[in-house]
């Protein structure tokens, strides 16, 4: 196109400068978007390897103990106190945990920001009515509203019928360390800057008994009540539709 330029220069008419700056614009937004996704890619990426270092523990629990964590036990028990520190002790051979290591470390999922500074909230949860028994229900499974008691006694190894599709520990989804598939997503993640539909890509991380991890969706996670979906909350590996919420 040719310029109205006194000295025959050519230039960009207005309409041209408006077209370059809008495709800077459009490239700008397609670059800064590419690089929300990978920064939310390598939190989910660093939230797997803290799962699978987690799952490790776990197993080397189990190897030694024979028997799968307790939610809860009372400081007079063989292992005291919650999860967490269980698997600190045991699993990770730290047998004097530093003050602070439940809010750092493999114990801290980079894709989560809970609003309330000062308060222990969880990242992850344990699927402790599936691998667990309580004080007033010997079997309550992994689908069971009996969630109150503090005291869950844990099962042997072997009572955990399919341990590589047995969910034991997850994302928190309300900063409780319990993980619960009523909760769903009605409830999920109401104390989190980061909804758990915005962490994940709407997948949540999961490491399974045997020490694996995969990514299912949170779909598949609370709502779906397909015999597949239900057996993985309960250690006997069965759906239990009855006890499920609609």
């Amino acid at each position: 196109m040719k310029s109205n330029h006194p000295d025959g220069a050519s230039g960009f008419t207005l309409v041209e400068l408006l077209v370059v700056i809008a495709i800077i614009g459009v490239l700008g937004a397609l670059l800064l978007s590419g690089l929300s996704q990978s920064r939310g890619r390598a939190r989910q990426i660093q939230c797997l390897g803290n799962l699978h270092q987690i799952g490790v523990a776990l197993n080397v629990f189990v190897a030694d103990k024979h028997k799968y964590l307790s939610r809860w036990q009372l400081a007079s028990d063989e292992e005291p106190g919650g999860w967490i520190g269980q698997l600190e002790r045991t699993g990770l051979g730290m047998s004097n945990p530093e003050s602070g290591y439940s809010d750092q470390g493999i114990w801290k999922c980079p894709s989560i920001q809970w609003h309330e500074p000062g308060f222990f909230l969880s990242y992850y949860a344990y699927n402790g009515l599936g691998v667990c028994k309580n004080e007033y229900d010997p079997n309550p499974l992994g689908l069971s509203k009996n969630y109150l008691h503090r005291l869950y006694f844990p099962v042997a190894e072997s009572e955990v019928v399919a341990p590589s599709q047995m969910m034991a520990i997850s994302d928190s989804f309300t900063g409780s360390g319990m993980l619960r598939r009523e909760s769903g997503l009605a409830e999920a993640g109401h104390a989190a800057k980061y909804p758990p539909m915005k962490r994940h890509q709407g997948k949540a991380n999961v490491v399974f008994c045997d020490g694996h991890v995969e990514s299912p969706t949170l779909h598949f996670l609370f709502q779906d009540t397909s015999d597949e979906a239900l057996s993985r909350w309960n250690r006997d590996h069965q759906p239990h539709r009855d006890r499920a919420e609609p």
